[in-house]
């Protein structure tokens, strides 16, 4: 077996386990238990770096005399692998988008409740109020 075939069944093999972790990850979002994601595991993110260590060490003109069956498998995984990812980070944009409204929801509610109730008042006394913006430091994202 020459170097350009170990290297894709390598690839093969490795792409197949991060899309095990991914498709697990998905199934997790899908729960609404991202704790429960495998690609957070320490194991998973060293395959994931070894992956693409592995994939940037590829010489695209040798890869092209790899055989044909080898060639359509590591395509058909790096395809379903690809789809994976992109439905991974479609969901994990939804839940971020979902958190962040839901603490600016709370972070709103807590401002109108903490915002003293208007009343009739001279000019200087209505510039002592100054809305606080402290509920937000908590999101991490402002």
């Amino acid at each position: 077996m020459s170097a350009e075939s170990e290297q894709a069944e390598r690839l093969i093999i490795m792409a197949q386990r991060l899309l095990e972790a991914i498709e697990g990850d998905i199934e997790a979002l899908r729960t609404g238990n991202p704790q429960a994601m495998r690609s957070l595991d320490p194991e998973v993110q060293k395959l994931l770096l070894m992956y693409t260590r592995e994939v940037q060490t590829i010489d695209p003109a040798r890869s092209k005399s790899l055989p044909g069956e080898v060639k359509k498998r590591l395509i058909g995984i790096t395809g379903k692998f690809r789809e994976a990812l992109g439905l991974q980070q479609r969901l994990l944009t939804r839940m971020r988008h979902a958190s962040e409204g839901l603490v600016k929801a709370v972070a709103d509610e807590v401002q109108r409740q903490r915002a003293p109730t208007v009343t009739y008042a001279p000019a200087q006394a209505a510039n002592r109020y100054r809305p606080n913006n402290v509920a937000m430091i908590f999101n991490g994202v402002v």
